[in-house]
């Protein structure tokens, strides 16, 4: 079941419902360039364990609309506010891949986790997807700033070479194409948009902010958000658990996805 949501008068928010009357509903923020549809192997399992699984695209990816600007942290986790409230949703765990798990992050800190029971991060771009003076451990600027670039210039291309980069795990060739159109379907400026809020944006202080038990997936060779990146959000999220997945890089919801679904559902109960 998918249905529109208003979340601004002119920008409405994709989402996709499965198993609507299911016990326990999980809230899925992906990541950057894809959509809804990166979940695929979540899907496919929860929901006939009992679970309601709620995939949103966000603004500018996937089926939502694609407005010029606002890509913002802050804009972003007051989309997910408005799909919350228009679902009324409440006792939910929140789930954020990537830039999503950033999102996520961001709705705990901005909204005072409103809903949230429990926050799953997987791969996430959380406390900072670059280096800075007192954070070594992301990526250098001038990798975001190259993206940025090819995004302008080529970005097929660019798709390409970050699937590369995003799994650790040898993928088919139907299968890495599958994922290189998930990365179309967005408009080229806010996917150059977004890459400019994971450069800039940081959630040091939001961290602790989190109340909520947490559940942190991390894929050992994620060549996108470095392993220490979930060291530092274990340490700085109290009732945090950090679980390296070791066979995965950033695409660990496919790479382990039994380990991923199993070890996901067990942490929600």
């Amino acid at each position: 079941m998918g249905y529109y949501v208003r979340v601004e008068p002119d920008v409405k928010i994709y989402v996709e419902d499965v198993n609507r009357g299911g016990r326990k509903p999980i809230l899925f923020i992906h990541g950057w360039p894809a959509n809804h549809k990166l979940f695929e192997y979540q899907f496919n399992i929860l929901p006939a364990m009992g679970y309601r699984c709620i995939g949103v695209d966000i603004r500018g990816f996937g089926k939502s609309d694609k407005p010029w600007r606002d890509y913002s942290y802050d804009r972003l986790a007051d989309d997910v506010r408005a799909v919350v409230d228009t679902l009324e949703l409440q006792n939910f765990t929140l789930a954020g891949h990537s830039v999503g798990g950033a999102i996520s992050v961001r709705y705990m800190a901005r909204h005072k986790g409103y809903g949230v029971s429990k926050l799953a991060l997987f791969g996430a771009a959380a406390p900072s997807l670059t280096q800075r003076p007192d954070f070594p451990y992301g990526l250098p600027k001038q990798d975001v700033n190259k993206l940025i670039q090819e995004t302008y210039n080529d970005r097929p291309k660019m798709l390409e070479g970050f699937g590369d980069m995003f799994f650790f795990q040898h993928v088919t060739g139907p299968f890495s194409d599958w994922f290189f159109q998930l990365g179309l379907q967005a408009a080229g400026w806010s996917t150059a948009a977004v890459l400019a809020s994971l450069r800039d944006e940081s959630l040091f202080s939001d961290l602790g902010k989190i109340n909520v038990p947490t559940l942190i997936f991390h894929g050992v060779h994620d060549k996108v958000c470095l392993f220490p990146l979930a060291v530092a959000q274990n340490k700085g999220i109290k009732n945090s658990m950090l679980v390296p997945f070791e066979y995965s890089g950033h695409g660990l919801m496919w790479e382990e996805h039994d380990k991923f679904n199993k070890q996901l559902a067990q942490f929600i109960g």
